[in-house]
Parts: C-alpha cells; structure tokens; sequence
C-alpha cells in the first residue's frame, strides 16, 4: 500500500513539472517560445516580494513554503516573478547571513518564531539557500520563475530619490550591479524552473537618461546572458517603467540569440493619474490609457523587428473597494486579453514582514489574504480566467474566432438552453466571428447573430442577420461599448444584466463621448470587447 501511494506522489510530481521539461524558452517575432519544440509558452506570473530588508521571500512566517506553491499553482499561475535585491548577493554582511540573524537584527522576533513553526527547515538556511529553497520548491510545482532585480539596498520601491533609481545613485553602483547579476544569473545556471531574468525594476529619478539606459542594459544583458546563456533576458523602460517610447529612435542594440524581451508597468496611479478614473468621463480615460500603452510600448509588438513584451506590474486593490482601481481594471483587462501578452499581477504577498518601518502590515493588493491562506478575492479565477488562458497562437492553423469579453465582471459571452446569451465563465464562453462591413456578430457553427429587439431587452440569437438590428459596432472612444443604431430607438448598447441569470441585455448607451463630455456615470456594465482567438 506504501508503495502504491509513492507511485502516485512520484506520478502527480512528474504531472506538475512536466511544463518545465521542455525548457528554456526562446523569441520568436512577438512571441516566447519554448526553444525545442518552438510551441509558444505565455507567461502567466504572479509576483513574489523578496527584495525587501529581511531579503527574504515574504510570507513564509503565515503558512508552510510548499502550502504556498502550491496555492500559486491552484490559482493558475505558471510563472512566480521574484523579487531580489543586489545587496543580498554582494554585500559581504549579507551573504552569510543566515534567515534567522536577519529578523533578529530587525527585531522581527515574532515573524521570526512564525517561521519557525511553519519552516523550521529554512531558518538556519543563508539568505540566498532559502532564495535558492524557494525557487525549487515553485519548480517543484510546475512554476517558472523570473528573477527580477528590484533593487539594490533592500528596502521598498519606489521614488524619485530612494538613492535605488538609476545606474550612479547613491546605492546603485553599475560595478556592483553587473556583479550581482553574474552572481545569480550563474546561481541558477541549470535549473530548468528559472526562465528569465530582469535588468532592473522601475528605472527613475532625476539621473535617468537614454544614453545610459542604453550602455546599461547592454552591459548587463551580455553580462547575464555569458553567466547563463538558457535565461531570457528582460529590459525595463524608464519612468517608473511606463515608457519604452524612446526605443522608437534607437532599438537596443544586442545579440542574444532571441532571449531578448521587454517589460512594461501599469497601474491607476501610473503617471499621478489615479484621480482622473473618478473626476473625468470614464472612457475617455480608459482609451487615452490604450493609446499611451501604445504609443509607449505596444509598438513594440508590431514593429519591423517586433519584441515580446511582457507587462511584469499592474495591480489592484483586491478587496474591490477602490473604485478607480476598479475602473483602470476593467478597461487594462482589454488591452492585455486583446493582445494575449505576457503578464505578472502585483502581487502575491498578502503582507509583509517588514515595510518601511511599519511590521507587519497588510498588502491590499495581495491576492492572498493575510493569513495567505486564502484568495483576498473570493472570484479571483473568475476576474482573470480569460487572461490565465492562452488565446493567440503564433502557430495554429485553425481561422481565428472571437471569444465576448465583459472584463468588469472578467465573464465571456456563453450561449445556453434555447439560445439565451450570458455573460460565464470564459473556459466555456462561445466562440464567435465578426464581420466588420456588415457588423454581423455570428455564433461560429450556425448561421444565428446576434441581434437587438428593443431597449432593456435581452439581446438574442436569430436566423436573421440583415438590417441595422444585427449591425454592431464600437460607439466610445473607450472602444468598449458595443451597440447598434436603431430607427426611433437610437443607439443601444450591449448591457450586462446582473438581475436576470447574467444575461445580456440591449440599453441606451452610457455616456458616449458625443452625447456630453462631462458625464461621469460607469460605463463598465456596458463594455464589452471582441478578443481574438487562434489557438
């Protein structure tokens, strides 16, 4: 019987890290790939504070290290972005410092004695063996890991003038960066679970500068790449990492035998404009968002040598409390399913051992609450399922469909009994094509579109497909809410009804640009968006 159980541990082991047997991964055009069989891999990642001034990965005073890989797991991330800090690695104080001595030299006697009950194995364990434990332990569990250099004196990022910004600030020594990044990109030389490394986190301050960023990013690049040839390599932009426009003059110029991607950041707050979701039309805030995203890094992917680009921040306020977190949420959800990019959700931690001076302090965007036993978010999967999915493959042969996004709710379209359309659960949304002369909106495999009858009426499938009533288009700047034009009624748009069964109703739309530009109700029960699928 002992041995039967051991057969079926060793078996559901070699299930979970079967993801990893195929790498490392490779670039091609747009995409990462698996570099043997040339299959697109997307990197659905959650991040994972370690750069902080315990420089260890947080939470493992909560619940056991392997209680923890494997929630990431269950929630459906392949990929965990784990934060590091330069200091750990080059510091002579800190390298043989072990888990213990650091939260006793921070007086963290009680997250101190939480680890000791929950990983007694890791508190004698260096600071790098317990990165080194941590990073097994996610492979363990089929994750992928992306080692992102946060900063280099361990601390919480970021501003202007925390002295970790840019290449000669006060702690931000490039000798000892490039040092650094040897140190650990040789660390993981090997291990199949380690994909990826960063250049550096949220480049900024008054310093930062294009020529510099450029020598930089060369230096360590190649510096990564001769340390561990396998790992793709991660090239952040400036401001905080909200812009990679400049590359538009002057490409980067390296040879890494496609490991080469970019990475890009977003939040509400992205450029002090938090406020502007609450006091301004919100979509017209919703697409000046997709129109910076493009013209700062979405180009990227459709360039004359296009890059991968990899969104490794953007974050909420999992509690749902936060209305313009809310409202940022709903319309970035578009812009990454829309592209099917690569991504990391901020993050993880549901606390922290240690935060600017603060102990122990609650992390709101934490997915995990702060026991981390828990989703902070009740309907996580559901909010992100759509993006946990892969929906674009480079190499399919199969025409493409369109999947019905409703990315307030994170549900797709779904036809059910008797053709009554509503918003579900994305792994079983209806797949759809869109004809744009015509603005036909068809369910794939029958000949029924979609079609309005009338306002505050359920939008249905019919066998007739002509007339303005089954022409569909995007009415707002936002390019989100989807409605026809129709005699004597107007404009009405597609509307989720949250008071019937999640049905999709026709209404009149919500504050189109035209009607008055000062109109300040959510829009987001209407915004709908085609995503593509070719998978």
């Amino acid at each position: 019987m002992l041995q039967r159980h051991l057969l079926i541990l060793s078996l559901f082991s070699l299930l979970l890290t079967a993801s990893l047997h195929a790498l490392p991964l490779s670039t091609r055009s747009r995409w990462i790939i698996n570099a043997l069989s040339g299959n697109r891999v997307k990197l659905s990642c959650v991040n994972w504070a370690g750069h902080l001034e315990v420089m260890v990965p947080e939470g493992l005073d909560k619940q056991p290290l392997q209680d923890i890989a494997a929630k990431v797991a269950s929630l459906g991330f392949n990929c965990v972005r784990l934060t590091w800090a330069t200091h750990m690695f080059t510091q002579p104080n800190n390298t043989k410092l072990t888990v213990s001595e650091s939260f006793e030299s921070l007086g963290l006697l009680t997250a101190r004695a939480g680890v000791s009950e929950n990983n007694p194995s890791l508190l004698n364990l260096t600071l790098v063996e317990a990165q080194v434990a941590v990073v097994d332990e996610l492979g363990k569990h089929g994750v992928m890991v992306v080692l992102d250099n946060h900063v280099s004196k361990p601390m919480w990022c970021c501003s202007d003038n925390d002295g970790n910004g840019f290449f000669g600030d006060r702690y931000f020594d490039p000798a000892e960066w490039l040092h650094g990044l040897n140190l650990v990109a040789g660390q993981y030389r090997g291990k199949s679970q380690v994909v990826a490394m960063s250049l550096r986190n949220e480049l900024r301050g008054p310093r930062q500068n294009e020529l510099d960023w450029h020598r930089y990013m060369q230096d360590g690049a190649t510096t990564i790449h001769s340390a561990n040839p396998d790992l793709l390599v991660i090239a952040s932009g400036l401001s905080y990492d909200t812009t990679l426009g400049f590359l538009r003059n002057a490409s980067l110029r390296l040879d890494l035998a496609d490991k080469l991607v970019y990475e890009i950041h977003r939040y509400s707050f992205t450029g002090g404009g938090r406020q502007n979701w609450l006091v301004h039309p919100v979509n017209r805030i919703c697409g000046y968002l997709k129109n910076r995203f493009e013209d700062q890094a979405g180009f990227l992917l459709s360039s004359d040598a296009p890059v991968p680009l990899f969104v490794s921040e953007f974050g909420v306020d999992q509690r749902g409390v936060n209305q313009a977190d809310n409202r940022f949420l709903s319309c970035f959800l578009t812009v990454i399913a829309e592209k099917d990019l690569d991504w990391a959700l901020w993050a993880l931690q549901g606390s922290y051992y240690l935060k600017s001076g603060k102990v122990g302090p609650e992390e709101t965007y934490g997915v995990l609450d702060a026991s981390w036993a828990n989703p902070r978010d009740g309907a996580f999967k559901r909010h992100y399922g759509l993006l946990l999915n892969m929906t674009q493959d480079p190499r399919s042969n199969i025409s493409s469909s369109y999947t019905l996004f409703h990315p307030q709710t994170g549900g797709c379209a779904r036809v059910g009994r008797k053709f009554i359309v509503h918003v579900g659960d994305c792994r079983h949304s209806s797949r759809w094509s869109f004809d744009s002369p015509s603005g036909r909106i068809q369910l794939m495999g029958t000949s029924r579109c979609l079609r309005v009858v009338g306002n505050r009426m359920r939008v249905v499938l019919s066998t007739d497909c002509s007339g303005a009533s089954t022409s569909w288009t995007y009415l707002s700047s936002s390019m989100l809410q989807i409605g026809a034009t129709i005699k004597q009624m107007g404009r009405l748009c597609m509307e989720w009804n949250t008071t019937n069964s999640h049905t999709i109703l026709s209404n009149k739309c919500i504050c189109l640009d035209g009607d008055d530009g000062t109109c300040l109700d959510d829009p987001r029960s209407q915004w709908f968006k085609l995503i593509p699928n070719v998978t």
